[in-house]
């Protein structure tokens, strides 16, 4: 004999419960209120993100285009007497690698173009597997999403290793070191990839698993 299901978990949603976006305090709505606001820091209250799907889009096409110019463009700019140079990311890794330093050198590779183009295309997953209302390992896809957030809080870490690579950088005297125009689109690449994630709502990815998972049920109790 084989023994009963569990019941299904009872989301907040189920409940009539709604997260506030700005302190995550979870609050139950006024019926018949209309829009609601969070009780303690005054915040709109939505069941989801408003236009989550957009946003992202909107913030990952443009990270995408700018990531082209952060890694192509010179990042700094160094000038003396006799000679000017310029260097990109990637020319300023193999500089350190040729130089010895190559644990900075991989540092500053794995920093400045594995991150932002692991977040690009993680984000750039889970928007697209959400919009096609995608069941695929919601659990996996969460994980994901979780890596990509633990990963947005060390992003100015990209920052950081490209302003010690200009201190590094050996000049001769009296040389005048200035960020290349590469410097701002990285800047804004990590802003944007930082807007992306945060305007991604994770939810979405369980809604449609549940939906499927209800589906499903209701398929095999008619079968019954």
């Amino acid at each position: 004999m084989s023994e009963p299901r569990p019941p299904p978990p009872v989301t907040a949603a189920a409940r009539g419960l709604l997260r506030c976006h700005a302190c995550d305090l979870l609050c139950q709505p006024l019926a018949g209120a209309g829009a609601s606001n969070c009780p303690r820091c005054a915040a709109p209250l939505h069941q989801r993100i408003p236009h989550s799907i957009r946003k992202t889009w909107a913030f990952l096409l443009a990270a995408m285009i700018l990531y082209i110019p952060a890694n192509l463009l010179p990042i700094m700019r160094s000038s003396s007497f006799f000679s000017v140079r310029d260097d990109t990311i990637l020319s300023g890794v193999v500089y350190l690698w040729i130089g010895g330093s190559r644990m900075l050198a991989l540092l500053v590779f794995v920093a400045s173009i594995v991150i932002p183009l692991f977040k690009l295309l993680a984000l750039v997953l889970l928007t697209l597997s959400v919009q096609l209302r995608s069941t695929w390992q919601p659990r996996q896809r969460t994980r994901m999403y979780r890596l990509v957030e633990a990963i947005g809080r060390w992003s100015m870490l990209d920052i950081y290793v490209v302003a010690l690579l200009v201190a590094l950088v050996q000049v001769q005297s009296f040389a005048r070191i200035e960020a290349g125009q590469g410097a701002a689109a990285f800047g804004a690449v990590v802003v944007l990839t930082l807007l992306a994630a945060n305007s991604f709502d994770p939810r979405l990815i369980w809604d449609y698993a549940e939906r499927q998972n209800m589906n499903n049920k209701h398929t095999e109790t008619n079968l019954d």
